[in-house]
């Protein structure tokens, strides 16, 4: 037996061949045009403009993300899939191939008709990044002009197979008027035929705002049963699956680090050894004002209800957040700041200050300072602290000199973070520390009872009189 190879570009004119003769057996008609077939001679030249947006989450604090599909799978997957997503009233974005689309038009059609979005999976599926910027280009076009002539509809949108993309990838979208390509926030790599269930807790372990779920419709049948589950995930943290269109619609734009004001007014300083700082561990007050800060970092889940608590009963916290959490998931910092809490600065790497040498220190703080900053897309509460509360008087110079002065502390805990602690623990030791001007210490952490705790402790000392303030409005900014 031979096998024969074909380079790229006999594979890219065999598929176009293959189009035209689809196309020309009666799909479109006599009167209508048969793609660009005749361009496909003329030179491309590498577009100079700039590159399209590329886009693997969407920036919003909203409670909002996009289920999205890759592939075409076969007539009855296709179906049940349909009359999945209908059952659980979700939109979707469908990655289609150009090839597939051509070979089954009444399918794309029906996708539409369910009142879902189509967008452009490229022609073949191709490993885009061993192609040159012209196959590239001809992948995309011939994409999109098979979807539009089937569907009525031109993609404004790319993904690749993967969903990386590269500089050409992304010049040649330009370069053809798309909006952006697309890569993902959220991949349960169903592909590796994971169970529904499987598939299902992967999304509820990493859904976020303004995430994009990937999912492949011809690779793993598991993905219909999987909906069910995604569905469930998202309505229990209150959150709103939308087509991918609507979600980057509505989304804002991030302005790079340096075009946001504030962003150095952290910097390394290690000259600067006498630096004066002061430790707050509680605040000056003549009535029943207290401070919730809540430090640490979690996930959409945890944080949510956290958000949703406070918003309950009407309190503003500061939240210490641990940047190399917020960097994986700015979206969601940016919500605790939209929803009228504050930010404040407590480390990128979350590691004790005292066995840090001076430029290690002030590294992690600058560090974490521009990644809060970016973040929220506003300068952090200019307020420092130390992970474990473990500081002494060299680690508060060198902090200081970064222009953290204001070290925050606090003379209530409860080590809510050991899961020993029930809730019941965590509220009695709250009321039994608690005085006019304290600064409460709570954790925002994964499987803790603080979540439990939250409502009780606000609830009973909102009802003995205390108010709660941010610590920037006792403390100075």
């Amino acid at each position: 037996m031979f096998r024969i190879k074909y380079d790229i570009n006999t594979y890219l004119r065999m598929s176009i061949l293959l189009i035209c003769f689809i196309l020309l057996s009666g799909c479109l008609g006599n009167d209508q045009p048969i793609l660009s077939e005749i361009d496909q001679e003329k030179e491309i030249i590498r577009y100079e403009g700039e590159m399209s947006r590329a886009v693997s989450y969407v920036y919003t604090g909203d409670k909002k993300l996009s289920l999205t599909f890759n592939g075409l799978a076969d007539d009855e997957t296709m179906a049940k899939l349909l009359d999945e997503l209908d059952k659980y009233q979700l939109k979707a974005t469908f990655f289609l191939p150009g090839m597939r689309v051509a070979e089954e038009p009444d399918l794309a059609r029906e996708i539409l008709n369910r009142g879902h979005h189509i967008e452009n999976n490229t022609l073949n599926q191709l490993d885009m990044s061993e192609l040159t910027y012209e196959q590239i280009y001809r992948e995309i076009q011939l994409s999109n002009e098979v979807i539009e002539k089937e569907t009525g509809v031109l993609p404004r949108y790319i993904r690749t197979r993967s969903g990386d993309f590269t500089e050409n990838i992304r010049l040649a979208a330009a370069h053809l008027g798309m909006d952006a390509v697309i890569g993902y926030t959220i991949n349960p790599r169903d592909s590796d035929m994971q169970s529904a269930e499987e598939i299902g807790a992967y999304v509820e372990r990493f859904i976020s705002r303004g995430g994009i779920i990937t999912l492949h419709t011809n690779l793993n049948p598991e993905i219909v049963g999987s909906i069910q589950y995604i569905a469930k995930a998202a309505s229990d943290i209150g959150y709103t699956i939308v087509p991918l269109h609507d979600l980057i619609e509505s989304g804002g734009e991030r302005k790079p680090l340096e075009q946001i004001e504030g962003y150095d007014a952290a910097k390394i300083d290690l000259e600067n050894t006498t630096a004066e700082y002061e430790l707050i561990y509680t605040f000056n007050t003549d009535e029943k004002k207290i401070a919730l800060t809540l430090d640490d970092w979690a996930s959409d889940q945890t944080i949510t209800e956290v958000l949703d608590i406070l918003a309950q009963y009407d309190v503003k916290a500061t939240f210490f957040l641990r940047a190399r959490g917020v960097e994986d998931n700015p979206n969601l910092a940016r919500a605790i700041v939209e929803e009228g809490h504050e930010v404040a600065n407590h480390s990128y790497n979350h590691e004790v200050v005292t066995t840090l040498t001076p430029q290690e220190l002030q590294e992690d703080i600058v560090k974490a300072h521009q990644v809060l900053t970016e973040a929220t897309q506003e300068q952090p509460i200019m307020l420092y602290r130390p992970p474990t509360g473990v500081i002494d008087d060299q680690s508060a110079k060198v902090i200081a000199a970064t222009g953290y002065s204001l070290i925050a502390m606090y003379d209530v805990t409860t080590l809510d973070w050991d899961i020993r602690n029930s809730a019941e623990d965590i509220v009695q030791t709250i009321m039994d520390r608690t005085q006019q001007g304290s600064i409460i210490l709570l954790h925002i952490l994964d499987n803790t009872n603080t979540v439990e705790a939250l409502p009780q402790a606000i609830s009973q000392l909102q009802n003995e009189g205390f108010s709660f303030v941010k610590l920037s409005e006792v403390i100075g900014k």
